[in-house]
């Protein structure tokens, strides 16, 4: 009957779950979410910049205090395991992201609740941050690492091709944020992939890759385009 079966996982172990240990960068330093510690300064950073909270599903926040107690009801649990990503150059918090949907039995893992303040946008250490959270779950021994986001949010979208996820489709009507109706665009990297995605990061991290001004000689996005198998039609 042509009978078909998947290759035969041979010599994997399950991997642990994250534990919110420190992931330390040349650009980024990631601490697990502490609302004493960080609320009040990430606060700051995302005041005035409702846009942020626009595909996640809480925020914005009228109040330091009403940040607070969201992170303190929502961001200090193991799955989602928030981090707060602080810029090693201005050593303030500068965004979060979590590991999510963390399936150690299945090797699969999420990161998600990406919110990056416009002082950390197109950093090398908002980049950096996500190269760490990466390389952790890979060296852990993790699959698959996956990407999901709102269809509609283009630059979620184009962030993923850049650092290197491919593109898997549309899952129609995932769920409803905000009383709105979302579909939810798949991305993922798995654990081939990653040996070369992860020289592709280190070779845009080097500082080497910037001039005194800044200026990146080489893009993330044309480095790891010779990797990841799958492009967003949506960006084409």
């Amino acid at each position: 009957m042509g009978r078909k079966f998947g290759v035969e996982v041979v010599g994997w172990q399950v991997p642990v779950r994250p534990d919110g240990a420190v992931l330390e960068g040349d650009y980024a330093r990631l601490e697990r979410m502490d609302p004493d510690q960080h609320a009040a300064d990430l606060f700051r950073a995302c005041s005035g910049h409702d846009a942020l909270w626009d595909y996640l599903p809480y925020g914005p926040f009228s109040s330091a205090s009403a940040y607070h107690r969201w992170a303190k009801d929502t961001a200090t649990g193991t799955d989602p395991l928030f981090y707060v990503i602080r810029s090693k150059d201005t050593g303030h918090c500068g965004g979060v992201a979590s590991y999510l949907r963390i399936t150690p039995e299945a090797g699969s893992i999420e990161v998600g609740h990406i919110n990056l303040t416009l002082e950390l946008q197109r950093s090398r250490a908002a980049t950096e941050a996500m190269f760490l959270m990466m390389d952790w779950a890979f060296a852990a021994g993790y699959r698959r690492y996956e990407w999901k986001c709102d269809a509609l949010n283009m630059p979620s979208r184009r962030a993923a091709q850049r650092l290197g996820f491919s593109y898997e489709g549309v899952f129609r009507q995932a769920t409803i944020v905000k009383g709105r109706n979302r579909d939810t665009a798949w991305f993922s990297i798995i654990d081939s992939e990653w040996p070369a995605l992860r020289e592709a990061y280190r070779a845009w991290l080097n500082p080497q890759n910037f001039a005194e001004s800044g200026r990146q000689y080489e893009r993330l996005s044309d480095l790891t385009r010779l990797v990841r198998p799958g492009s967003d039609p949506a960006l084409e």
